[in-house]
């Protein structure tokens, strides 16, 4: 029969195991794919990036020293910002990030800024390169806070809280221009950038909207890092 004092060997040798076990991982997974270690926006996108994003949403100033660290430009916006019926917290405006946006100011919350960043470097950025050659040098966006309903329904929509931003196009170093509603549905390198910025999208945001999604989405697609969780 195991004694009282060997249960708590065998106990203490499990814990010990345990603990060697997650210092281990800690030491040797790469940050990208380490839920144990805080985010870095100029990591790779790997298995446990989305988990550290929605880490953000609740950790502001964790969030905005993620910010700091890749050298984001924004400006704090003191809670309350926005209007009377949208009131916003914990959000700032969006000075410089990877590429200048055609619409201006961004106001945004800190974890979705923090998405988009990575979005643009780790999905434009590659597929701009890999599949038309050249460069992106502006995003064509609709915007990001808005105080408006989901279309169709009662509900305040994600932009009404400063957690959303809709994308229309892109144009390019050569002076191309790449425009959901034209060439989201071509068989060209147009509409497969396209399908790439989405789809690589869908790591990073909670809610990722496209033309395949409804009508209301045929000239843009949307990104928002709200509860909900969508890819289409």
């Amino acid at each position: 029969m195991i004694s009282t004092v060997e249960r708590t060997i065998k106990q203490l040798g499990v814990i010990a195991a345990m603990l060697l076990a997650i210092i281990a991982f800690n030491a040797f997974v790469p940050t990208q794919h380490n839920p144990l270690r805080p985010i870095s926006l100029n990591d790779p996108i790997g298995i446990a990036t989305s988990f550290k994003l929605s880490r953000l949403k609740a950790d502001r100033a964790l969030c905005y020293s993620r910010l700091d660290r890749a050298d984001i430009a924004y400006t704090r916006l003191d809670d309350g910002a926005g209007t009377e019926r949208c009131p916003i917290d914990g959000a700032l405006v969006l000075d410089r990030s990877t590429y200048p946006y055609s619409v201006a100011p961004l106001r945004m919350t800190c974890a979705q800024a923090a998405a988009v960043y990575i979005w643009e470097r780790e999905i434009v950025s590659v597929a701009a390169e890999d599949i038309l050659g050249s460069p992106v040098v502006e995003v064509l966006s609709y915007g990001s806070f808005s105080c408006r309903n989901i279309a169709g329904s009662n509900r305040l929509s994600e932009h009404g809280r400063a957690n959303a931003i809709d994308i229309k196009g892109f144009r390019l170093e050569d002076g191309r221009e790449i425009d959901v509603r034209q060439h989201w549905r071509e068989d060209s390198e147009r509409g497969e950038f396209l399908k790439a910025v989405r789809d690589g999208a869908c790591q990073l945001f909670s809610v990722v909207l496209s033309p395949d999604y409804n009508v209301a989405h045929a000239d843009h697609f949307h990104f928002d890092m709200g509860n909900s969780s969508i890819c289409r």
